[in-house]
């Protein structure tokens, strides 16, 4: 999570931190109904919520999530906004396996 390679971008929220980094993929079916992109170019994501200034060096310090399976997007602005969406649910306790909670009580 804390690869200086990649580009993070930082949205925060509800008194945490949502961090995204989106990137390509490689789509191997191009002729997918469900893939106007062109050939070949999908986008993904990870990302991690945290309290403002943690270091997601440190274990226990962030909340790690990231694109389902073979979850892939039309382009990058698509892929951000729905990771934004996931890390919003984790803050707001709505999400099915991911939690703020150990972040809140582990005083971190």
């Amino acid at each position: 999570m804390s690869d200086e390679n990649i580009p993070w971008r930082m949205v925060e929220y509800e008194g945490f931190e949502i961090h995204v980094a989106t990137s390509k993929v490689r789509h191997d079916n191009p002729h997918a109904a469900d893939a106007p992109a062109p050939a070949g170019e999908r986008y993904t994501y990870v990302g991690y919520v945290c309290h403002p200034g943690a270091d997601p060096k440190l274990p226990g310090h962030v909340v790690p999530f990231h694109a389902d399976g073979d979850d892939t997007f039309d382009n990058e602005t698509a892929a951000w906004d729905e990771a934004v969406h996931i890390g919003r649910t984790i803050v707001d306790g709505t999400h099915p396996d991911l939690t703020v909670l150990p972040l809140v009580t582990g005083g971190v």
